[in-house]
């Protein structure tokens, strides 16, 4: 196995995460815009999985919904990532350290690869407004994906 510390250690040392980290107002700043970015990710993901469980939209194609969403979904990510590396370069040890950061990032890896591979291709299988028999299941992967992801982050800071 890898030992990541002296990365971490490397990445806590930078310019950069003492800027974060010495700062009065940019660490709550940045998590502040963190978050935000996190509700945009979250509401492009909750309105075409709700439309792949059947709630609302309905008379519109799942595919032309997600293909609508997949604009604020990928700007709110850029978001989220560039500022979710400002909050980790500030306190990369604690991190390290942390369970509930290692299992961010797993389920961050699974929900980015559900999102953009599987319920991808869902949506697009769907002939117009009928589902496909995977909408609803892979739906409820998706969000419970995201949820541990949005659930986990908060943990962090307990631990």
């Amino acid at each position: 196995m890898v030992n990541l510390l002296p990365f971490f250690e490397w990445c806590e040392a930078t310019r950069l995460g003492a800027a974060v980290r010495d700062s009065v107002w940019l660490f709550p700043v940045v998590e502040c815009v963190h978050l935000i970015a996190l509700a945009w990710v979250a509401g492009a993901i909750l309105v075409v999985d709700l439309r792949l469980l059947g709630f609302g939209f309905a008379r519109q194609p799942v595919a032309a919904i997600a293909a609508g969403a997949r604009r604020w979904l990928v700007t709110g990510l850029v978001v989220l990532v560039a500022t979710g590396v400002l909050l980790f370069v500030s306190e990369a040890v604690k991190c390290y350290e942390n369970p509930m950061f290692w299992t961010k990032m797993a389920l961050l890896a699974i929900s980015l690869a559900v999102t953009f591979a599987l319920r991808d291709r869902v949506c697009r299988a769907g002939d117009g407004t009928r589902l496909s028999q995977w909408g609803r299941p892979v739906a409820v992967l998706s969000l419970a994906l995201w949820l541990g992801v949005a659930l986990s982050g908060r943990a962090i800071g307990f631990y």
